[in-house]
């Protein structure tokens, strides 16, 4: 009798279905809190708008602060444990918050601290997550193992927020926050079970040996590699504006469309259908277009999908507009989010992971908190829905920085840069 558990690529690769597993259970976990933890400050609260945008760039700081020397530390270090860690303390900071609503003590203080400590952790993880994956798996399997990775984000952004609509009006925001938190607990469980053993990171005999001079090294291959510098000017540019929106998306949903929590959520989780149909087809995509042209094609259609959001009519009949906005950046963002990050990981030598993923974040979500600060300040002073405008005619410049660089023409995934090539520092 055939199996109906598929056999084939990694669905062999038992120490990948548990780094899979517990990645899946923390993304729905985070879809929920996504939802959750502004809406304690404006519906508990009653927080300004600029006061919850200001908690969307506190959670984000960390990305300015930490990303460059997390970079370091993950290249000297192995890494699991660093996932280990994170998800453990995400799940201990973010249990304080029920804990303090139930004694009537929440603070819009409290929330800022948390999200700026959970930022940190997220830091720590992402960096270090991003660069144990190709350790994993097969550099053969790397757009496989995103890809997978990515259709348990998309489908968490289906359900997520549905789930954290409802978790929100049932049992109120600060408890639906606590789903985050168990969340980070089974993933954390879940990477304590991989028994694949992580080679110690190679270390190169020189006087390197400071963090300054390892981090230029870094620095210098990410932003001499030209496909690179433009992934990142396209991408932080994207997330520029996507935070301009973000910032104050929830805030112009209640207070401008009048809708409700469970509305909210709901139109969140339809329009996230476009992320998996993204998530299922990004490799079919780019292997029949290519991957410059892939990306080219994704990144041109997120300023179409901001639109849609801004021009959202009052009431229900803005459902239609958010659910398409929602659905078609959902679907160009994992595209184009699989195809270079599997691009970036095959070319760049290990022992310049940790590095190299961190000077990217640093670059890309460095914007986020930057973003995010602008649209409280816009959304105070021009209006709701005229900052949602502005970040729709921003967010459509993104790709130029990939249209006017040689990974336009880039078609097939190349082969990895030769660690002989990489420019080497002098010692400091």
């Amino acid at each position: 009798m055939r199996s109906l558990w598929p056999t084939g690529g990694l669905w062999r690769h038992g120490d990948f279905l548990k780094l899979w597993s517990g990645e899946t259970i923390s993304q729905f976990g985070t879809q929920v809190s996504q939802l959750a933890l502004p809406l304690v400050a404006i519906l508990v609260l009653d927080a300004s708008t600029f006061e919850v945008a200001a908690l969307g760039a506190v959670e984000f700081l960390p990305f300015l602060l930490f990303t460059l020397p997390a970079g370091v530390w993950v290249d000297r270090i192995r890494r699991r444990p660093i996932l280990i860690a994170g998800d453990l303390g995400r799940a201990v900071l973010l249990a304080t918050i029920p804990v303090a609503y139930l004694v009537d003590a929440v603070t819009l203080g409290q929330l800022y601290v948390v999200g700026f400590l959970v930022g940190v952790c997220t830091v720590l993880f992402d960096v270090a997550y991003m660069s144990y994956l190709p350790s994993l798996v097969e550099r053969g399997e790397i757009i496989e193992g995103n890809s997978k990775l990515q259709i348990s984000a998309s489908a968490a952004q289906i359900s997520g927020p549905g789930l954290g609509g409802i978790l929100v009006q049932v049992f109120t925001a600060p408890y639906a926050v606590l789903v985050d938190a168990l969340s980070y607990l089974g993933s954390a469980l879940f990477l304590i079970r991989i028994k694949t053993g992580e080679a110690p990171p190679e270390r190169v005999e020189s006087e390197r040996t400071s963090l300054w001079v390892e981090l230029k090294e870094g620095l210098r291959f990410v932003l001499g590699t030209p496909n690179l510098r433009a992934q990142a000017g396209c991408t932080a540019t994207s997330n520029f504006f996507s935070n301009v929106t973000f910032a104050v998306y929830l805030v112009f949903a209640v207070r401008v469309l009048g809708l409700s929590p469970g509305v909210i959520g709901l139109t969140l989780s339809i329009g996230a259908i476009g992320s998996m149909a993204g998530a299922i087809t990004a490799m079919r995509i780019a292997r029949r277009f290519g991957i410059g042209p892939t990306t080219i094609a994704t990144a041109a259609l997120w300023g179409p999908a901001a639109l849609l959001l801004a021009v959202a009519p009052p009431g229900d009949a803005a459902v239609p507009f958010l659910v398409g906005g929602i659905l078609l950046f959902g679907f160009s963002a994992v595209v184009y989010n699989i195809v270079q990050v599997s691009y970036r990981q095959a070319i760049c030598p290990p022992r310049l992971q940790g590095r190299m993923n961190s000077v990217m974040r640093f670059i890309v979500w460095g914007t986020i908190p930057i973003g995010a600060l602008l649209g409280g300040v816009l959304g105070s002073l021009i209006g709701l829905r005229e900052t949602l405008l502005v970040a729709a005619v921003g967010g459509a410049l993104g790709v130029l920085w990939i249209v006017f660089s040689p990974q336009r023409h880039l078609r097939e995934m190349p082969e990895p840069i030769h660690d002989d090539a990489v420019p080497e520092p002098a010692p400091a």
